[in-house]
């Protein structure tokens, strides 16, 4: 009797193969000869498929600690993200429309109450003021901060503002508010986005107010990062967060950046001078003078802080910004904007009976330096290492810093964990 057995080597045959049985053993032997044809088969193209995965991952985009990059000596939160810090939130709406348009709105907000009524202690730092940042001076004479802070682009601060504003007016509580201090922050996404076309609506704001959450942070192509540029590659958003103290009693510190700076040569990365190693080696197109852009840095803690010790902290996040290469250029606009969620500090008529107020005194104030200073660093290394290559207005294209080749650079100056 004549049998038909489809060979199957991991592939579907066209026709069945006539095999003639004439006994139980030369069946057997058949069989045997196909498992290990198919098993040898099988086992090439896992090979080739592991291979095909490893070349795929490489193209992926992780996290700074996630290729061995840890600056500093102090542990991060859960998230190592500025939401470790409890009560933070935050929301983005990216506008990412045909070849025109690589911008869009970062929302952080620093409880999930009215801010407005229940006001945070806040001071900004100006690192470069070449910048357009919206409520400065209210914050640095008041030593509070009254709205949700916003980051955008740059030409699209007024209308942000102004949407904020409407925002605030809108909120139960505030419909005899006369004064409002909308604090919005920009970075020039015009390389790759039609900034004079100032595309952002309310609807816009709206939407990444509402939008803002706790736990994990989108990184990188999202939001105010959508069309900025670090380092002559991709910018971004990116966050990071430290935990301060002993088990008694633990602060913690969160940073959240929108980087549009740095030339690429100056570009280092826990020390080791990547920067200057890929000058050359990935074709960019930039038409700035090396270095311009800006930097926005928002910072969060839970430490009692008032305006004074939001001051000194924000001068340290600028140390972190340093230490990636930045030398706060002619044509940067750097700012960091810090504030505290502790609920003892705060101030209006949803802020409850007023306690005791304790500030955290200065001579403790030096951990907290050391993790801002950290968390920092890691954040702007994470608004880069999340980042997509970008394509955008008039044909403009900002290639994705090279993962692959950044480890093998780290790897030559032991700049790895």
């Amino acid at each position: 009797m004549t049998r038909f057995l489809l060979r199957r080597d991991c592939r579907r045959a066209d026709n069945p193969v006539p095999v003639q049985q004439t006994s139980f053993s030369a069946w057997a032997h058949s069989l045997s000869v196909f498992l290990k044809t198919c098993i040898g088969v099988c086992s090439v193209a896992v090979v080739l498929s592991s291979a095909f995965a490893a070349q795929q991952d490489s193209n992926v985009r992780v996290r700074a600690r996630d290729m061995g990059i840890a600056p500093g000596i102090l542990a991060p939160g859960t998230n190592n993200a500025i939401t470790d810090v409890t009560g933070v939130r935050v929301g983005h709406t990216t506008i990412y429309e045909g070849d025109r348009f690589r911008t869009g709105v970062t929302a952080i907000l620093p409880h999930n109450g009215n801010v407005f009524r229940s006001k945070v202690p806040a001071a900004i730092v100006v690192g470069n003021g070449f910048g357009k940042l919206a409520g400065l001076s209210q914050v640095q004479e008041l030593g509070t901060l009254e709205t949700p802070v916003l980051l955008t682009g740059t030409l699209s601060v007024p209308r942000v503002a102004d949407a904020l504003i409407s925002y605030m007016l809108g909120l139960p509580g505030n419909e005899d508010v006369r004064s409002i201090n909308p604090v919005v922050g920009e970075t020039n996404d015009g390389r790759l986005s039609d900034i004079r076309a100032r595309p952002i609506q309310p609807d816009h704001v709206y939407a990444a107010i509402r939008s803002a959450t706790t736990g994990p942070v989108r990184e990188g192509v999202v939001g105010a990062g959508t069309g900025t540029v670090a380092f002559g590659f991709k910018g971004g958003i990116g966050t990071s967060s430290r935990i301060v103290g002993e088990t008694s009693e633990n602060w913690t510190v969160g940073v959240l950046v929108q980087t549009n700076f740095g030339a690429r040569r100056s570009l280092l990365i826990n020390g080791a001078p990547v920067g200057a190693r890929l000058e050359g080696e990935v074709s960019r197109q930039d038409t700035s003078p090396p270095g311009d852009g800006s930097c926005m840095i928002i910072v969060a803690t839970d430490a009692p802080l008032q305006h004074r010790g939001l001051e000194r902290l924000g001068l340290r996040a600028l140390m972190g910004m340093a230490r990636t290469g930045s030398n706060f250029s002619n044509g940067s606009g750097d700012y960091v904007i810090a504030f505290s969620t502790n609920t003892s500090l705060r101030s209006g008529p949803d802020a409850g009976t007023r306690q005791a107020v304790r500030t955290l005194p200065t001579e403790d104030m030096t951990p907290l330096f050391q993790a801002v200073i950290e968390a920092t660093e890691e954040a702007i290394y994470n608004s880069l290492f999340m980042a997509e290559s970008v394509s955008g207005f008039g044909g403009r294209r900002v290639e994705a810093l090279p993962l692959e080749r950044v480890r093998e650079i780290l790897m030559e100056y032991g700049a790895l964990r």
